[in-house]
């Protein structure tokens, strides 16, 4: 057992690490329950200034606009099944680009690695981008939103550097009991890549879930719109009929209508996240810090 006392020097450094983590934790939370707050207050208390943290009266009516509202429930489904698809689609490519370039018997690894690399500082462009999505008949397609950046070069590197510690002894070991590469691979590798997948599940989730600008770009019809897009018109607009003119919705214009809609966009991501912490704090750790 470790009995070192700390030296005040370390105790003073402890305490300012504390007092820092604190202040930013206070300004992360402060604006959440101020919007929280607001999105269940009378009009009157959303219109007035100050600070509003613990409501002082209740009042649901733009959580009922929202949840009566047929076109956001519509794009809060689209935005479920965008993210869902992006999570299989860039986890299931990510792991099988990183496995072989963590292996030191690939041909040119070091060329395909460095290949792999420029592109995190070099791309097309949003013109050439725009047309290679149009001439593959991708518009206003779910697709258009998923498959250009179904493989992020950081996520790649990052999950090829954590294969790269596994232990080759395992491998040896699997090969001489029988196994072939895809028993290794999937049998071995993968629940040993699990924090490290997790991270990346998390880190394109939220990605997805947060996107609005390629929808803007390559989705026409408004049904097939994310729900980021229509939250954006909302609160831009400042009404639901301005995004909503295929439903001929009845115009709403109230600013807890908006705050009560951003409520409801983020609380997926709010209720995910601390089931994925630990994956995501270890899998960064060793897939960033290691090979």
């Amino acid at each position: 057992m470790n009995t070192r006392r700390q030296s005040k020097p370390d105790i003073v450094f402890s305490y300012m690490v504390y007092l820092i983590l604190a202040l930013f934790s206070i300004a992360t939370l402060l604006p959440f329950l101020q919007v929280l707050t607001l999105s269940m207050s009378p009009i009157e208390v959303v219109n007035s200034y100050g600070f509003h943290f613990i409501p002082t009266a209740f009042d649901l009516a733009g959580y009922r606009q929202v949840f009566h509202n047929e076109l956001i429930w519509t794009s809060y489904g689209n935005t479920i099944v965008r993210t869902a698809l992006a999570i299989v689609l860039t986890v299931s490519l990510t792991f099988l680009g990183a496995y072989p370039l963590s292996k030191k018997t690939l041909p040119n690894r070091t060329f395909w690695t460095g290949f792999i690399v420029i592109t995190m500082f070099f791309s097309g462009g949003l013109i050439p981008l725009y047309m290679l999505v149009k001439v593959l008949g991708l518009m206003n397609s779910i697709w258009s939103l998923i498959l250009p950046g179904a493989i992020s070069t950081f996520l790649l590197l990052v999950v090829r550097n954590f294969v790269h510690e596994i232990p080759e002894a395992l491998e040896e070991s699997a090969k001489m009991d029988g196994a072939n590469d895809i028993t290794i691979l999937i049998k071995i590798i993968l629940p040993l890549s699990m924090p490290v997948l997790a991270t990346v599940a998390l880190y394109t989730g939220v990605y997805h879930w947060n996107a609005w600008f390629d929808s803007m770009l390559y989705i026409q019809s408004e049904k097939k719109q994310v729900l980021q897009m229509i939250l954006r018109k909302i609160v831009l607009d400042g009404d639901l009929a301005s995004a909503g003119t295929e439903t001929g919705m009845v115009a709403v214009n109230t600013q807890s209508m908006k705050l009560a809609t951003l409520i409801v966009s983020i609380l997926p991501i709010i209720c995910v996240y601390p089931f994925l912490q630990k994956y995501f704090v270890k899998g960064t750790l060793i897939g960033s810090v290691k090979g």
